[in-house]
């Protein structure tokens, strides 16, 4: 599906907002940046308290603003699925301990930097291997 431009040109549409928290980065203007972050071989992928304390702490870490914090525990030897909803976005988590495996999902707009949350999120999982995707979610053309 093709997605129209709504404005006559690039510069009205970099103009159009002034303060709509969008960023100016390398020329390129954008909502903000969309990390999707897969850990294999990781550990404490079980217990909701160390991973609420994770998330907490990457926010914290970003400069992001926590409005509010949902985890759900599968079980005792099972999973965690949550999201933490920033006023900058969110940063959600699912993990499977049965295959060492967490996925993360970190996106942030405005002065915060979601690059913060990898070493955060690293030093809570120990992960052997991480796959990692970088996206500029709302660019401006």
């Amino acid at each position: 599906m093709m997605v129209k431009n709504c404005c006559n040109s690039a510069q009205t549409n970099r103009n159009k907002f002034v303060n709509d928290r969008f960023t100016d980065k390398d020329g390129t203007l954008f909502a903000g940046l969309h990390i999707l972050a897969d850990f294999w071989g990781a550990k404490n992928l079980t217990d909701p308290d160390h991973i609420e304390q994770a998330i907490r702490e990457t926010i914290k870490t970003c400069g992001a603003t926590l409005l509010n914090i949902h985890l759900h525990h599968f079980g005792s030897t099972k999973g965690v699925s949550g999201v933490a909803l920033l006023a900058e976005s969110h940063i959600s988590v699912h993990t499977w301990p049965e295959r060492n495996f967490a996925a993360f999902d970190i996106f942030m707009c405005g002065t915060c930097n979601p690059k913060y949350a990898l070493p955060v999120l690293k030093k809570f999982f120990i992960p052997e291997d991480i796959r990692i995707s970088f996206h500029r979610r709302g660019r401006v053309e």
